[in-house]
């Protein structure tokens, strides 16, 4: 056995750029970047572009469709549903005038100076007109419509992304006004006063419970944005208010965390109604559920709403029984709901394939029931599975006759296979391979773990410590590009080399992120930083606007699926996933998701086997899909040479 690696040696190899285009060069010595952040990259650049299209198109009513879909990048009920109770009630009056007068379409753009613009012309002109009060609408920095309702301050253009156009209001718009306004104070107060008797009923112990609960969520799942009126409570960005990346468990500053001493009488309307929505919307589905509220209003009829969707999606499912709807939108109610969706989902997913829509602009996610499988899911699918017959000893027609094949004898996964040490990694690898030319995709990845040996011992041996301190290198993941990807990044195929390991450096990361949470909670574990392993695929839109990996690597469009593996009789949820994705053109669809999901499927059996072969005593390892790998497996070359991305400066976009 050879000498062990000098502290000296490891911290210096350390210190050495992993990036394929600087093998051998020290990390951070490069005279100049070789990537300039392009200013109308990401979410930023969008909204600017959203408002000039809002601010161009004449009719009022149009440009608050352009506002509210943030030009057709995401659902326009989404931004309603984050509009306060101001907000909603100045919208719906306006919205009952226009249908009555068309008083909406007199709207003018106006920028945030003092000038005479357009639009004072068109309030000018409209004051004659018995108008009574001009407001205003604009988009907000974090990508919400701003109004100015009536009896509200003028909108600060600090807050804006660019000025705002005016909304007169005649004498009927403000009495509807007025009316929808008490209308919706009158049903605030009463839901605020509901969740404040329900959590009373919960007692002491009870409310901490549910605390925990939700202080759990809001470390263990993505980032999330939720308001409560003008309250925001969010982990993400901006000043955090909740514990996550920024704030530590227990941190003062935590609104769920300063509750858990504090007596019901002194929580705030606001704070009751988040604890008692969040834990409705757990307890239907498991923290996962709390996203599909991103960027909205958390409130009681907002997250009976999303349950009644839920609850009629699972109805339409052949051969499940239907869930009976809330009596009402009483927590009591809702609560029973809650209960009964996520004890039927299991259900459900013994029936139709669940999934989740992703709308990257907002971070916002929807759940959704998929259809039978088609014509095009079978043709993608059959598109993989003739690949892989061609390259792999397994025969079959379908991806699950070419599963049972390897089941049967599956002990080449641990031999030699082609170009690779195991037939595991060649598995991987033409299986992605072929995804990326079946889908289309301009990059096609999947990952999973380097040493089944090591996470077998550790298993047995109940070293729970052990795999909680293994970092991402104990991880892998397989990115292969087409080549016509190059074009998305400079016509460079060391640029295209250096953004395929950028992103299999982050999905190791996710492997090593999402395996703690399959191990007992023991106080190595619970401390370990970890999310909840995925268990659904999903299908993500715009997704190039907040992550910066995302937007720096042009990440719009995507597929994830992510499967289960058997190690030495444990699940491990999210073990490995098949990702797909698009830098332009036209998104992914539903039965994308579903040929992806059978084509992870059977990357994930094979990988089951594996692990079963390593806990017989097989010795497999997965030594591919490093740095050197993808330099050469993309630009088809030898080690990169000092300054291979020399020329022009490659902006991020």
């Amino acid at each position: 056995m050879g000498r062990q690696e000098s502290r000296r040696a490891a911290n210096a190899r350390k210190r050495m750029s992993r990036r394929p285009s600087r093998l051998g060069t020290p990390a951070g010595s490069t005279a100049k970047p070789d990537r300039v952040a392009d200013p109308d990259a990401g979410f930023p650049g969008l909204l600017r572009q959203v408002w000039r299209r809002a601010e161009r198109t004449e009719d009022l009513r149009a440009a608050l469709d352009v506002l509210l879909t943030l030009d057709g990048h995401v659902p326009a009920d989404v931004q309603l549903r984050a509009l306060n109770s101001a907000q909603e009630a100045a919208l719906t009056a306006l919205r009952g005038a226009d249908d009555a007068d068309g008083s909406l379409d007199a709207g003018g753009a106006d920028g945030a100076g003092g000038a005479d613009t357009p639009g004072d012309r068109v309030a000018d002109a409209a004051v004659a007109a018995d108008v009574v009060f001009v407001g205003e609408v604009g988009l907000a920095a974090n990508g919400r419509v701003a109004l100015r309702v009536p009896g509200g301050r003028p909108l600060d253009p600090r807050d804006l992304v660019g000025g705002v156009r005016r909304v007169p209001y005649d004498r009927a718009a403000l009495d509807a006004y007025r009316r929808e306004l008490g209308r919706v104070r009158e049903r605030n107060a009463a839901r605020a006063a509901d969740c404040r008797a329900w959590l009373a009923g919960q007692g002491t112990e009870g409310r901490r419970a549910l605390l925990d609960q939700a202080l759990e969520a809001a470390v263990r799942t993505a980032p999330f944005v939720l308001y409560q009126e003008d309250t925001q409570y969010t982990n993400f960005r901006e000043r955090n208010t909740l514990t996550g990346k920024t704030l530590w468990p227990g941190h003062p500053d935590c609104a769920l965390g300063a509750l858990r001493d504090l007596p019901l009488d002194l929580w705030t309307d606001q704070d009751t109604q988040l604890v008692v929505c969040l834990t409705l919307l757990i307890r239907s589905a498991g923290f996962g559920r709390v996203e599909e509220a991103n960027g909205t209003q958390l409130t009681v009829d907002h997250v009976a709403y999303t349950l009644e969707r839920v609850r009629r999606a699972y109805a339409a499912v052949p051969g499940v029984a239907p869930v009976p709807a809330a009596a009402s939108h009483r927590v009591a109610d809702l609560d029973r709901l809650a209960v009964a969706l996520r004890e039927r989902r299991r259900e459900v997913s013994g029936h139709a394939q669940l999934y989740r829509e992703i709308h990257g602009a907002l971070m916002h996610k929807v759940e959704r029931v998929a259809a039978a499988p088609g014509p095009a899911a079978r043709a993608r699918e059959d598109a993989v599975a003739a690949h892989l017959r061609a390259r792999l000893p397994l025969s079959g027609r379908t991806l699950a006759d070419l599963g049972r094949d390897l089941a049967a004898a599956p002990g080449w996964l641990a031999a030699p296979h082609g170009a690779f040490g195991t037939g595991l990694e060649s598995l991987v690898h033409e299986t992605v391979a072929a995804s990326a030319d079946a889908f289309a995709a301009d990059f096609a990845m999947s990952r999973g773990m380097r040493s089944l040996p090591d996470l077998v011992r550790a298993l047995r041996g109940e070293n729970w410590a052990a795999i909680c301190d293994w970092d991402i290198t104990h991880f892998f993941c397989c990115v292969v590009p087409r080549p016509q990807a190059a074009a998305h990044f400079g016509g460079s195929r060391a640029a295209l080399a250096d953004a395929a390991w950028a992103m299999s450096s982050r999905m190791s990361y996710n492997s090593w992120h999402f395996v703690a949470g399959n191990l007992p909670r023991e106080p190595e574990v619970v401390a370990r930083d970890h999310f909840v392993p995925p268990v659904i695929p999903d299908v993500a839109y715009f997704s190039d606007q907040h992550h910066h990996g995302h937007v720096n690597n042009n990440v719009r469009f995507s597929v994830r699926s992510p499967q289960p593996v058997e190690v030495d009789g444990r699940r491990f949820d999210g073990f490995m996933d098949l990702r797909l994705l698009r830098c332009a053109g036209e998104p992914f669809g539903e039965q994308d998701v579903l040929a992806a999901h059978r084509v992870s499927g059977f990357v994930a059996r094979a990988t089951s086997l594996a692990a079963a072969l390593v806990a017989a005593g097989t010795g497999l390892e997965v030594t591919a899909f490093d740095s050197d790998w993808h330099w050469t497996a993309v630009t088809g070359t030898g080690p990169a040479a000092p300054g291979a991305l020399a020329g022009p400066d490659r902006r991020a976009s």
